[in-house]
């Protein structure tokens, strides 16, 4: 790391870097961004024009962050009364234009975006949630706070989640959807408010899993929703098959855990 005025010629002239900022040596600052005190960019990030990360945000390498995106803001939370919070978003993530991602609330409060996603232009990422790498939010997704978003899911464009919700790992969300309840990994939902339509079968055919992955799944799926069985009946017979594998494991495991029901 260097001072700001060793990166003065990476630094547009118009910028505006906080001298408790600190910099990596080749990322680079574009014209009229604003870089507020306790912001950390790594190596070889990209923060474009008019971009501003406010304070207390830590960006790691190879990011590159678009025209007018807003970082490292107060959160939207009443309950919120100065305490120190962070945002942290992870290497190798690009946050498109217009974006908005805001720290933590309470004391030590965290929002955190993980390592390969990618926020298309107008996503809004509220207080404290957690967002899994290679996750992909499309334009105008809207997270309420507290919300998690796990690995490798995504989101359809101008779609709104209710705070506390939790989307499982490769899960994905329909365009203009509402979820309002968890939504189970491995699936595909969509509707205002979601329903479940299935196992996100191209995207995972995508990610390499095995025909035989696959058909556990669906047998699961079916289960859960085709039978007759009530969801606690259906996931203690899903739990007693034989060699159900670690998806249908994770499954199971993930719905038990809801605190706020899985979509229907």
């Amino acid at each position: 790391m260097t001072t700001v005025t060793d990166l003065w010629t990476r630094i547009h002239p118009s910028a505006l870097v906080d001298a408790g900022a600190t910099i990596a040596d080749s990322a680079r600052i574009g014209p009229y961004a604003i870089v507020g005190p306790g912001v950390e960019i790594g190596e070889r990030t990209i923060v474009g024009s008019h971009v501003l990360i406010e304070r207390d945000t830590r960006v790691g390498d190879d990011c590159v962050i678009h025209h007018g995106a807003v970082l490292g803001t107060d959160p939207q939370d009443l309950k919120y009364d100065g305490e120190p919070s962070r945002l942290e978003v992870g290497s190798r993530t690009t946050v498109r234009e217009y974006c908005t991602l805001n720290r933590g609330t309470g004391e030590g409060g965290t929002t955190l975006v993980g390592s390969d996603c990618l926020l298309m232009a107008y996503t809004h990422v509220a207080h404290d949630c957690r967002i899994g790498d290679h996750a992909i939010l499309a334009n105008s997704t809207n997270l309420g706070g507290h919300v998690v978003v796990g690995r490798h899911a995504t989101i359809g464009g101008v779609t709104g989640i209710h705070q506390f919700v939790r989307i499982g790992d490769y899960a994905f969300i329909g365009a203009c959807s509402k979820a309002t309840q968890d939504v189970p990994p491995f699936f595909l939902v969509d509707g205002h408010p979601c329903t479940a339509h299935g196992i996100n079968l191209v995207g995972l055919r995508r990610r390499g899993f095995s025909p035989e992955a696959l058909r556990s799944l669906r047998r699961a799926y079916r289960t859960m929703y085709k039978s007759s069985r009530n969801l606690g009946d259906a996931l203690d017979e899903i739990a007693g098959w034989p060699e159900t594998g670690p998806e249908v494991e994770q499954l199971v495991e993930f719905v038990r855990s809801s605190e706020r029901g899985i979509v229907s």
